[in-house]
């Protein structure tokens, strides 16, 4: 059985460092980060991801601020709200909490926040700091960067000579993951739908990191003896062994094969879902920190 990697337990420690370096710049320059999130409707969902990030945030010492539109909101009105945030001082991270509603364009919303407000990593600046290799410079989406700092943790910082698989090409998990593994110099393949033969192709990776979004599509004897595995997906499955009409959460990967072969491995829920929340925090502290002309933090796994 591998080591499991814990994300809440890190989680707690990367927090503990946001807290110590927000109070650390109240205290040099009488600033609090601050971070909005904007929400367009009633996913429910996006309701509790929303809420667990103000509550992270407030407990951080941020200066945390919500705005609620109605889901029939126009495009305009929501990116009169995003200009109105990125000229705001006391701002120094913006999110939209996705899915928008359908008669608005994701990507236009999203190229609008100012790049340096743009928390999530989303904004083609970026994407462009982070595929250069310019990490000093770029906000590096949430996922991938909580997903790093787990594999560092099983690993340590520099991967030279360890093949990393991607299992997904998503612009806001597996592009950007794997340019944080070449960064780390790993040897890189990205895998997707179209890719022949990916039991096979797992087979040969130290680090497979699955973000494709179908339950538990990795098994177990797709994983090498040793390595580490990195589960970024969250489904729900019916769960009628629970009683019926319930579900329980699994991950892309199915974890009880796949962990008596790995090395180390993370768990659904509880491994890299508590991450993702506190990379947001890190990522605001920073711009926080940018803003004010100071070196900004560097956050650590151990």
């Amino acid at each position: 059985m591998g080591k499991i990697l814990d994300g809440k337990v890190t989680q707690s420690h990367i927090l503990s460092q946001v807290k110590e370096v927000t109070q650390k710049l109240a205290d040099s320059k009488g600033v609090k980060p601050g971070l909005a999130v904007i929400i367009v409707g009633e996913d429910p969902a996006s309701q509790v991801y929303v809420s667990s990030k103000e509550k992270n945030a407030k407990e951080c010492g941020f200066h945390s601020l919500k705005f609620t539109m109605p889901a029939d909101a126009s495009e305009a009105e929501l990116l009169a709200q995003v200009e109105a945030l990125n000229n705001d001082p006391a701002v120094h991270g913006i999110l939209v909490q996705l899915p928008l509603p359908k008669h608005m364009d994701e990507n236009k919303v999203i190229q609008t926040i100012s790049a340096d407000k743009d928390v999530d990593g989303f904004h083609l600046v970026n994407v462009g700091r982070l595929s250069t290799g310019d990490l000093d410079a770029a906000y590096v989406p949430c996922t991938p960067a909580g997903s790093m700092l787990l594999i560092e943790q099983a690993l340590g910082k520099d991967l030279s000579g360890k093949h990393a698989v991607v299992v997904g090409r998503s612009n806001i998990v597996g592009k950007p993951m794997a340019s944080l593994l070449l960064h780390a110099n790993a040897t890189v393949t990205v895998a997707h739908s179209r890719t022949k033969d990916l039991p096979a192709l797992c087979a040969t990776a130290d680090i497979v990191v699955a973000a494709v979004g179908r339950p538990e599509m990795v098994k177990g004897d797709w994983i090498k003896k040793g390595a580490t595995v990195i589960d970024v997906g969250i489904n729900r499955i019916d769960a009628p062994e629970r009683g019926e009409g319930k579900t329980r959460l699994v991950g892309d990967v199915e974890y009880a094969t796949s962990a008596e072969n790995a090395g180390a491995i993370t768990p659904v829920p509880g491994g890299v879902g508590p991450m993702t929340i506190a990379m947001l925090m890190a990522n605001t502290v920073i711009a926080a920190y940018r803003t004010a002309g100071l070196e900004a933090p560097i956050f650590t796994a151990e």
